[in-house]
């Protein structure tokens, strides 16, 4: 299971700090890229950042390049999102996502989803 959290509401401007704890006695969290989407009201699920499995390379979407950044923790089985320089765009529902492949940057390619937590960004 993936739990995110960190969600909030914040001014233009502000930052922003979203977690993902992944449990689960099976799921062997190293072993999987782990992932950010989010989605607005009314459109369609949108990747935002990537990293790969073992604290390999991460990728960013054009959406949060400058702004955010991905890490994880092996240790710890979580993977964050620092986000900084919020703009109102960037109000949305925010999901963590786990994927067996080396990288992966569309949705379909994740095989774990957690519940989202709700980024609210005001001008």
């Amino acid at each position: 299971q993936l739990q995110a959290s960190g969600g909030g509401s914040v001014q233009a401007g502000g930052s922003l700090r979203l977690s993902c704890a992944a449990s689960g006695r099976t799921f062997s969290f190293s072993r999987y890229a782990m992932g950010w989407f989010r989605q607005a009201p009314g459109k369609e699920r949108e990747f935002v950042a990537t990293i790969m499995r073992n604290e390999g390379g991460t990728y960013n979407a054009d959406i949060g390049k400058g702004r955010f950044t991905i890490s994880r923790d092996n240790a710890k089985n979580t993977v964050s999102l620092q986000m900084n320089s919020l703009k109102p765009e960037d109000t949305a529902v925010y999901y963590c996502a786990a994927s067996s492949q080396f990288l992966a940057t569309v949705s379909r390619e994740y095989q774990y989803w957690g519940r989202g937590t709700q980024v609210t960004v005001s001008s």
